[in-house]
């Protein structure tokens, strides 16, 4: 039961941090765009500490923020680990 509540908490919060991710994508394909304008200051202010703390690990690719494309395979790869069909939460849910 318990597993079954933390994969219902976790799903949907795994879902947003990618598609806020992913969302941060599109800034680096446009510099003149600024992140600290609305709407993407709804997106960019969260996830902004923890994508420059990627960049200093992850540098720049040909002026090309990788650090986004970086969180978001993570995170899809803990969604999947945790919460998919074949994940420790679905397992640990159906054995009981």
């Amino acid at each position: 039961a318990a597993a079954g509540a933390l994969a219902l908490v976790l799903k949907p919060a795994l879902s947003l941090a990618s598609l806020a991710m992913i969302v941060r994508i599109v800034p680096t394909w446009y510099p003149e765009v600024d992140i600290a304008a609305w709407p993407w200051s709804l997106v960019c202010a969260p996830t902004e500490p923890l994508l420059a703390a990627t960049r200093r690990v992850v540098k720049p690719f040909n002026g090309l923020d990788v650090s986004p494309i970086v969180w978001v395979a993570l995170l899809s790869f803990v969604s999947e680990v945790l919460t998919g069909p074949q994940g420790i939460l679905s397992m640990l849910e159906r054995k009981g």
